[in-house]
């Protein structure tokens, strides 16, 4: 019966409400990123207003980020136990929280501390969005779906470069974060109210069948490659700024507008490499070859910065774009190899890999820039990549064996194949799937 329901779910399911719940997702990345990456728009009036030195303001600046850190992998696992739609929504609202107390402090530790706060509530929302994403959609556009969820990291930080500064300009520290309350409580509400978690996908309905899938090599591989592939994304967003200015004459601003389209080509080649990948079947062959051409163009932006003409400008242009196109590709195969009982616990683990890649990235690139030039830190930043390459795995993740409940139009398993590994015999369904209904809170398919 259950199943039979389920495979009518197939055919009814919503197209609209799968892409509801992207909506979601990346609406509530937006809101968690425009807040974790939207301080240093806010860097001008921390220094007038509350007279604070550049390194205080670094050390705010970083606050979200350290919160963010230690949260990960706890949020993935609530989210592995009791579903997306919760964690998400009490993450934000959380941060909503945190954010509408800031306005009462005063002081770098005590404003520095609710900063860390609220980064560490954000997080639910890295670790539980991908996964409901992968939920709600199958194989066939999974990777176009995480592409697209994936934009909202320059989505976020668009929106904070766009709204912060004049709203600190006209109501003060105090007024822009209380719009980064507003903006996290009503997707908090908007999240509890509208989204709906996939069935089946709570550690209750699925860990009993599927053995720890850490246990082999193939997601610390991924790990791995994903948080190299951050080295030469954080080098090139980083520098690319200064060194149009110091190498090509470039005055900040113009270098800043030229970046932003660069942003721009990152986005669309994240949601390009997503819908490669679901057209060949795999996450694994679109991300070795990406992490190669990533290399070859890093390593062009090195010779341009060794040897600086109208062409180095171009080279930066393209790399800062290449390099963010694996992004999406890396979670999707993360989500797709853990399995639907452990990939909020796998996604925290690859953020978490990934964020400190990103944190470290900036001051030891910088401090190689300093010693030996621009363009010793590009070569090393394109050997990382390349390196990268090497350690995707060659396959992809071996299908999990079917689950009824979860057999329907949205995908809601992550558990189906990807093309370069063979693909396993359909096996009927255990007598016990009957049993697997969704639980308590958790709505059905």
């Amino acid at each position: 019966m259950q199943q039979s329901r389920c495979a009518g779910h197939e055919k009814e399911a919503p197209t609209v409400r799968r892409w509801l719940m992207l909506f979601l997702a990346t609406t509530a990345q937006t809101a968690t990123c425009a807040f974790l990456y939207g301080i240093p728009y806010l860097a001008d009036e921390l220094r007038t207003a509350w007279h604070l030195s550049l390194p205080q303001v670094g050390l705010l600046v970083a606050a979200p980020t350290l919160g963010l850190l230690v949260s990960l992998v706890a949020w993935g696992a609530a989210a592995d136990r009791y579903g997306e739609r919760v964690v998400i929504a009490s993450g934000l609202g959380l941060s909503a929280l945190f954010l509408l107390t800031a306005q009462a402090v005063h002081g770098v530790a005590a404003l520095g501390a609710v900063f860390a706060l609220a980064g560490a509530a954000g997080a639910s929302v890295s670790s539980a969005g991908g996964r409901l994403v992968m939920g709600w959609f199958g194989s066939a556009e999974r990777g176009l779906a995480m592409g697209i969820r994936q934009t909202a990291t320059p989505l976020g930080m668009g929106t904070a470069a766009l709204t912060l500064p004049p709203i600190a300009g006209r109501w003060g520290l105090h007024g822009a974060l209380a719009f980064l309350a507003v903006l996290a409580g009503v997707t908090a509400v908007l999240v509890a109210v509208l989204a709906a978690d996939p069935a089946g996908t709570t550690a209750g309905s699925s860990t009993r069948r599927r053995g720890n899938p850490y246990r082999g090599t193939a997601l610390w591989r991924i790990h791995g490659a994903g948080a190299l592939l951050v080295l030469p994304q954080f080098t090139t967003g980083a520098f690319a700024l200064v060194l149009l200015v110091d190498l090509r004459g470039w005055n900040a601003v113009e270098a800043g507008r030229i970046l932003a389209c660069a942003q721009v080509l990152g986005a669309l080649l994240r949601i390009a490499a997503g819908r490669w990948s679901d057209r060949v079947g795999s996450r694994m062959r679109p991300m070795r070859q990406l992490a190669l051409f990533t290399s070859l163009v890093v390593a062009a932006g090195a010779a341009g910065a060794a040897f600086p003409s109208p062409l180095t400008d171009v080279l930066l242009v393209l790399a800062v774009g290449v390099t963010a196109s694996t992004n999406g590709l890396s979670f999707t195969a993360t989500a797709e190899t853990a399995g639907p009982a452990w990939s909020g616990r796998a996604l925290g683990v690859h953020n978490t890999g990934q964020n400190l890649s990103a944190s470290l990235t900036p001051p030891l690139m910088g401090a190689v820039i300093t010693a030996a030039g621009y363009w010793p830190a590009f070569a090393v930043a394109a050997a990382a990549a390349a390196a990268a390459a090497a350690v995707v795995p060659a396959r992809d993740a071996a299908p999990a064996p079917a689950r009824s409940g979860d057999d329907d139009g949205n995908g809601g398993d992550g558990d189906s194949s990807d093309g370069d590994a063979a693909r396993a015999p359909a096996r009927p369904a255990p007598a016990a799937g009957t049993a697997q209904r969704p639980s308590p809170g958790q709505q059905p398919s």
